[in-house]
């Protein structure tokens, strides 16, 4: 999992302070708004709605949009759109495996996006079922660091279910099956451990090592994907190590 969750990480640090900051705010609120619609307004009885809170007010998404949004999304305040969640599968360069989830109030506009973002860097679409077999569905719990150690965070959350906890550099990753996500973060707050996110995520089963050249072409391709307003997450399975990372930082 270390190269793309390192990545990710460190991509969501510089996203959050650059110019894509507003197309950031806008998926998390589009997140909260489908999870107040989903599960009711109350964060304290809807787990997925708490998560989206608690990513949003981490990354500096103004109080005032997010109380908007639950109530669009519970239909106490006008404005809200219909969203569906929509998985479309590709490949990348390398043969690197895709999958773009995409929450949108417009099917045509999503596939378009997605089609053309894929085809001009290189990707090709896949029938549905060709590539998510090579992902499983698993909780993720980001972890700052500061002054944890691994260990500390192996003993807060062992017995809620964690399967695995990885070292990502300037965090940790909490890795357990997607039904055990809400238990695992449970226990991280009862354990007094501060936490970024925790989201269902889809993670590889097995990884395509890249150079330099197939890790600036991948990341060009997700950037694209992602730059859609209907593109919410993009998981692919590559694993780029440090030396190349650093590289392409440079």
């Amino acid at each position: 999992m270390s190269g793309h969750s390192k990545w990710a990480t460190t991509k969501h640090k510089k996203a959050v302070i650059d110019a894509k900051r507003g197309k950031l705010f806008a998926k998390m609120i589009k997140n909260i708004e489908v999870a107040a619609r989903t599960g009711g307004a109350d964060p304290s009885g809807n787990p997925t709605l708490f998560d989206a809170i608690q990513k949003a007010k981490k990354s500096s998404v103004p109080n005032k949009n997010i109380d908007s949004a639950v109530k669009r999304g519970a239909g106490l305040e006008a404005g809200g759109a219909d969203y569906e969640t929509i998985m479309y599968e590709g490949y990348g360069p390398n043969g690197v495996a895709v999958l773009i989830e995409c929450l949108t109030d417009n099917r045509n506009r999503a596939a378009s996006d997605v089609r053309v973002a894929m085809t001009r860097n290189g990707g090709s679409m896949a029938d549905p079922g060709s590539v998510s077999y090579l992902f499983n569905r698993k909780g993720v719990v980001i972890v700052p660091k500061g002054e944890l150690a691994e260990d500390d965070v192996l003993g807060a959350v062992l017995d809620a279910g964690a399967e695995e906890v990885n070292d990502l550099g300037d965090s940790f990753e909490v890795l357990s099956e997607a039904t055990d996500m809400v238990a695992v973060r449970t226990a991280l707050q009862e354990a007094g451990i501060d936490y970024d996110s925790a989201e269902a995520n889809f993670v590889p089963t097995m990884q395509v090592e890249l150079d330099e050249d197939g890790a600036r072409k991948i990341f060009k391709l997700i950037d694209a994907l992602e730059d859609s307003d209907d593109v919410q997450n993009v998981f692919a399975n590559f694993d780029v190590s440090d030396d190349v990372m650093a590289k392409v930082d440079a």
